[in-house]
């Protein structure tokens, strides 16, 4: 017999028996508060059994249960309905609880949820596009199953509310007394992520950061089917520096309500972060079919099953007088008959018929946004100091990205930066220096050396109301934090119908050609993580004028359409200040005036001819230009396209922009494999005449010494490859 069916009847029995588990005594809730409880654990119960006999009705998708979990009805009481929630994806008790919490009819409850289960369009949160929980009207974001991805935004949406005392942000989304609360199995422990979450928040409590954090680890002793060690979640939480731990039974909903609200307390009390331990069963097994008995014994999981929550909240319910063990099991029917009855007509709801519904969240909506402050010319003078005599002479892109994060903070007092040595030390690079003298510690923010909090932190910021600037070091250092961009900012907009949004510009330094620095990790040429996630922008400047403007667009595009951007900066092109001759200053620019902007899809072109068209970006776009003079003498007459915009790629400008020339060659920094050249060449072959070749780095890590640029492009390799292109055609 199915595990949910054993423990149906179980219940019904021991409870028409009074066959309840022993247990402490009721203390600390009042009977009204223990009966609203009660009805949000038989809610979620119901829920569960529901959305099972939907998946086999062919009805419902993916049912991972909340079953063993119900004492989180506990926690959602212990907190106002407008404290954020990021949830465990067994905290249906929780969602419930919140909902009759804030007034919500029982059946609206239940009818939302059971949208999601469906996956249907009416579905209020994902709209049908993922079975989850989550909630606009309860404060509840969405959230997938990537185990423990979401511990790194909540301690930034906790630092976020800390913060808004001190700066409030432009578009607020939680109160500035208010709390964010996170919840986790006892399996996540164990992940890099939650471990690096973890240490984050300590690392900020330690050096007095308000930090407003509850961490919930709901232990149910198993991860899908590898134990738990007795005694490594209290060992591995109960000594952590700066967490205060708090830990209860949370088979006992009075236990836990009592405990929930001290930790809860203490929290808001303090504003510094804390962990709460709740004991828990895990009933019918992992999710869907799975069924426990094949990896654990019988006895194990008929023990844990005698240890139902529902089975002590009756007894306590009996022993405070709130209610008999009739009432309840008649109240047990009660509810499951009516989600039942709902089910059958979510049922009929419509699903999302075709990939242009599915995507239409892709993009978030666009917001009111403040109107843009022109700082006065005194406030300018403050911040720029002495700087601001120079902004007329040419300078190269490291300056001038510095000097546009500089109006940009003026501007936008919501703007934050972020990053490893973003602050005092300035940068590795100095792109950052003197913002922090500008602007202060806590709009100017040294992190500690983690990119999965980094970006946590932005995302958190960016979901609570700031605009984040966060700094990844090297394009290297991404890849063990890429998830948070891909399972977490990315999709947040996608599966919240954009009720829920973390914009923000994530400046990356990237690319090859360092001459005598680094190797592999500070030269990596691998765009291929970023370029396939849906909606997010990827631009790449190649001089510093472009930088600028476009950075302020990347800015515009994260405040007023909520956007992720990736704004990749070529290391290499930092300092340069000569194109063809040393002394000749070819390659640095003037600061352009704060008002401009480069459009998003907006390219570059240099030259008409009609012979050639180089299609290039970044470093590739400095090589050619280099080239551009010899391949003139050499009686080939070409136009330069600066792509810009990596991601959207802009086909409708190229393909403009490239009209009319009978050649068409793609250079492009990143490896053959992976690398942009992949989708440009698709492009041209399918829309365009022009004969089309390309010119990429080989697949291989970059060296380090005078092989540097061995695997890369060059001005030789280019015009190489140009005047073979056209012999071709002869």
């Amino acid at each position: 017999m199915d595990r949910a069916e054993i423990v149906d009847e179980n219940f019904r029995r021991r409870v028409a028996a009074e066959d309840l588990p022993a247990g402490a005594g009721p203390a600390g809730l009042d009977a009204e508060t223990a009966r609203a409880l009660f009805e949000a654990q038989l809610l979620s119960r119901a829920l569960d059994r529901t959305s099972r006999a939907m998946q086999k009705a062919g009805q419902g998708f993916y049912t991972i249960g909340s079953s063993g979990h119900e004492g989180m009805a506990a926690v959602a009481q212990a907190l106002r309905s407008d404290d954020i929630a990021f949830l465990h994806y067994r905290d249906g008790a929780f969602q419930t609880a919140r909902g009759l919490q804030a007034g919500k009819p029982r059946a609206e409850i239940a009818r939302d949820m059971l949208l999601s289960f469906a996956c249907a369009a009416a579905d209020p949160i994902s709209g049908g596009r993922h079975k989850v929980l989550g909630s606009k009207a309860l404060m509840i974001p969405p959230q997938t199953s990537t185990i423990a991805s979401h511990l790194p935004k909540a301690v930034g949406a906790a630092y976020g509310i800390g913060l808004s005392r001190r700066r409030p942000p432009a578009w607020p989304l939680v109160a500035d007394t208010g709390i964010a609360m996170c919840s986790f199995g006892d399996a996540s422990v164990n992940h890099s992520t939650a471990q690096g979450a973890l240490n984050t928040a300590g690392w900020a409590a330690i050096q007095s950061v308000p930090l407003p954090l509850l961490f919930v680890c709901e232990d149910n002793g198993i991860g899908i089917s590898t134990p738990t060690p007795k005694g490594w979640i209290a060992a591995s939480l109960a000594a952590r520096p700066g967490l205060k731990y708090f830990s209860a039974n949370g088979l006992d909903l009075c236990e836990t309500a009592a405990v929930a609200a001290e930790a809860a307390d203490w929290v808001r009390r303090t504003r510094k972060p804390a962990v709460l331990h709740l004991t828990m069963v895990r009933l019918y097994g992992h999710a869907g079919a799975d069924l426990p008995t094949s990896y654990l014994p019988q006895a194990q999981v008929e023990a844990e099953e005698a240890q139902d929550p529902l089975l002590h909240s009756v007894r306590l319910l009996r022993d405070m007088g709130a209610l008999s063990p009739g009432e309840a099991l008649a109240r047990y029917d009660q509810i499951n008959t009516e989600v039942a009855a709902l089910s059958r007509e979510v049922a009929q709801e419509p699903s999302l018929q075709d990939a242009a519904e599915v995507a239409t969240t892709l993009i978030p909506p666009r917001r009111d946004t403040p109107p843009r402050a022109t700082p006065s010319a005194e406030a300018r003078a403050r911040r720029f100091g002495g700087d601001l005599k120079t902004l007329d002479a040419p300078q190269p892109m490291s300056r001038l990205i510095n000097w546009a994060l500089t109006d940009l903070m003026l501007a936008h007092p919501e703007t934050l930066v972020m990053g490893e040595d973003v602050g005092r030390k300035g940068g590795v690079y100095g792109v950052t220096q003197k913002l922090q003298a500008r602007f202060g510690p806590d709009r100017v923010i040294d992190t500690l050396l983690d990119e999965q909090s980094i970006l946590g932190l932005a995302i958190g910021l960016g979901q609570t109301g700031f605009t984040p600037i966060p700094e990844i070091q090297f394009l290297a250092y991404l890849h063990n934090a890429e998830d948070q961009l891909r399972g977490e900012a990315a999709t947040l907009p996608f599966f919240s119908r954009g009720q829920f949004t973390n914009p923000m510009v994530l400046r990356i330094a990237g690319l090859g050609y360092q001459k005598g620095f680094g190797g592999h990790f500070h030269n990596d040429n691998s765009l291929a993580v970023l370029r396939d996630i849906p909606g997010l922008i990827i631009a790449c400047p190649s001089a510093g004028d472009d930088a600028a403007r476009m950075l302020r667009e990347c800015v515009r595009l994260a405040r007023e359409e909520q956007r992720v951007v990736v704004f990749l900066e070529p290391i290499a092109l930092y300092p340069m200040r000569d194109l063809h001759a040393p002394g000749d200053g070819g390659w640095m620019r003037p600061y352009p005036d704060p008002a401009e902007r480069i459009p998003l899809g907006e390219i570059g072109v240099t030259g008409t001819g009609r012979d050639l068209a180089i299609v290039t970006y970044g470093n590739g776009h400095y090589l050619s230009q280099q080239a551009r003079p010899e391949l003139e003498a050499a009686g080939i007459s070409p136009r330069i396209i600066d792509l810009r915009w990596l991601a959207p790629l802009p086909e409708e400008a190229l393909l403009a922009a490239t009209q009319g020339c009978a050649h068409v060659l793609i250079v492009d920094e990143c490896r053959r494999t992976g690398g942009q050249a992949e989708a440009l060449m698709t492009l041209f072959a399918e829309r365009s005449d022009a004969r089309i070749a390309r010119e990429t780095a080989t697949d291989s890590f970059i060296a380090t010494g005078r092989a540097y640029g061995a695997t890369l492009p060059s001005r030789e390799s280019i015009l190489t490859a140009a005047k073979t292109l056209l012999e071709r055609s002869v």
